[in-house]
């Protein structure tokens, strides 16, 4: 749904907006993995839902539990690479920052959304 909004944001010039759920979605992307760690009738981890509950996409790979992976394809995935360092700096005060530019929010977009190397399809992937 965040990616969808991302989209109309970027198709409706509202570069800001735009960037802010595009990083939204790779959270929401994220914590869908962390919560996919839970099963049915089971009682979470408490520390691991603390911990979740955060912005920083970094520590969030590392909580889903595909930082292994992930990292072994960075190292032979220059696409990816290239959308990780994009991403990576991403954060929930972004949607405070005035001097976003459309580059900004496109390139954020794009390294989110790419069909073949885009971080939300190598994440959905894997949940």
């Amino acid at each position: 749904m965040r990616r969808r909004e991302a989209q109309a944001l970027l198709a409706g010039r509202f570069f800001h907006g735009a960037y802010y759920l595009s990083g939204y979605a790779l959270e929401c992307a994220l914590k869908a993995c962390i919560a996919k760690q839970t099963k049915l009738h089971q009682f979470p981890d408490k520390k691991l839902v603390q911990d979740a509950h955060q912005h920083d996409l970094a520590k969030l790979l590392q909580l889903s539990g595909l930082q292994p992976e992930f990292d072994r394809e960075l190292k032979t995935n220059d696409a990816l690479q290239l959308n990780w360092a994009i991403a990576k700096d991403w954060s929930e005060a972004s949607r405070y920052k005035r001097s976003l530019t459309q580059a900004e929010a496109r390139d954020l977009y794009s390294a989110c959304t790419a069909r073949k190397n885009g971080l939300l399809s190598w994440i959905s992937r894997r949940w």
